[in-house]
């Protein structure tokens, strides 16, 4: 090796192979930002299920899914189905950022198809909602139901039910031509215990025999008639007899209008059960003998003769 005569330093530069640093160094920070873009979908799609209800869950679900969406051209049956999700809705405040689902412009076009169908528009005023609900409809005021409103329900639907029951009895009369002429024997009106259906004796009709307990034929029939029409109510009967102000003739000392009343009611409940009421309904059995006359003007008039059928009420009657 040559001296170096002048003493001069002698400087080695000494070159790398590459900069691998500079090609390489920043690939991580990419990685790290996808990583933390990713963490945040995921905690806002978390922040979303837990601010939203279930019918905004299936609207944003059905954004997702549109093959799933109807076919339909109102706004019922597009996207959230017909909910509209306004901007400032379902606010989260989180270390003082303040979150918000941004205005999705598909939702101006839906509101501009419903005004054009005559729909309201969004501009109209709308009720005010408060934040974290949808729109929703406006609730009939709520009040306790008291004993007396049911009490009026009942009584009203007992009251429809009554008059259906006069209206069939009325019409199965008029269609049995044998029963047609006992039209007048037959007297419907309502009492405070409930809807009366009279048997009533006429001048030329009689419906028992004079001073007998055992009922014509045809009261049998009509018996048979009220029983089909009657039969399935849920009200309890009381049936009850009454007789005209005659007196029996001496050779019947202890046998008396009392009696004989007491015997046709008797006898109308079993023409009753014969033809298939429930015994069951049955509620009482009482003889009247002349002592409610039909006609009290005229106490010996044969009108007075009567079997009564009542079908007490079952809703309470309350005083006005």
């Amino acid at each position: 090796m040559a001296s170096n005569k002048n003493n001069d330093v002698i400087i080695v530069k000494k070159k790398k192979g590459g900069d691998h640093g500079g090609h390489h160094g920043g690939a991580w920070k990419v990685a790290y930002a996808d990583f933390v873009t990713a963490m945040m979908a995921f905690f806002l799609m978390l922040w979303l299920l837990n601010v939203t209800t279930e019918e905004q869950k299936q609207g944003i679900a059905q954004y997702f899914t549109p093959d799933s969406v109807s076919q339909s051209n109102t706004g019922s049956g597009q996207i959230l189905g017909g909910t509209v999700l306004a901007p400032g809705q379902m606010q989260h405040t989180t270390g003082g950022i303040v979150m918000g689902l941004p205005q999705d412009p598909a939702a101006e076009n839906v509101a501009e198809e419903d005004d054009i169908e005559g729909r309201p528009s969004s501009d109209q005023e709308t009720p005010d909602i408060g934040p974290g609900t949808a729109k929703e409809q406006p609730q009939a005021e709520k009040r306790d139901v008291t004993d007396e409103d049911v009490d009026k329900a009942l009584s009203k639907r007992e009251e429809e039910e009554f008059t259906k029951a006069e209206n069939e009895l009325r019409q199965a009369i008029q269609d049995v031509p044998e029963l047609r002429e006992l039209a007048p024997n037959l007297i419907i009106d309502r009492t405070p215990e409930g809807l009366r259906i009279q048997i009533v004796d006429q001048d030329r009709t009689a419906m028992f025999p004079i001073g007998s307990a055992e009922p014509y034929d045809h009261t049998r029939k009509l018996m048979g008639l009220v029983a089909r029409v009657i039969k399935n109510m849920p009200n309890k009967i009381s049936v009850a007899g009454h007789t005209d102000s005659t007196p029996f003739s001496r050779a019947h000392a202890n046998y008396g209008n009392w009696e004989l009343s007491t015997d046709r009611a008797n006898s109308s409940r079993r023409a009753l059960l014969e033809a298939g009421l429930p015994a069951t309904r049955i509620n009482r059995v009482i003889g009247k003998a002349d002592q409610e006359p039909l006609l009290a003007d005229a106490p010996a008039d044969p009108r007075n003769r009567r079997i009564s059928i009542v079908l007490l009420r079952e809703a309470p009657i309350r005083p006005n």
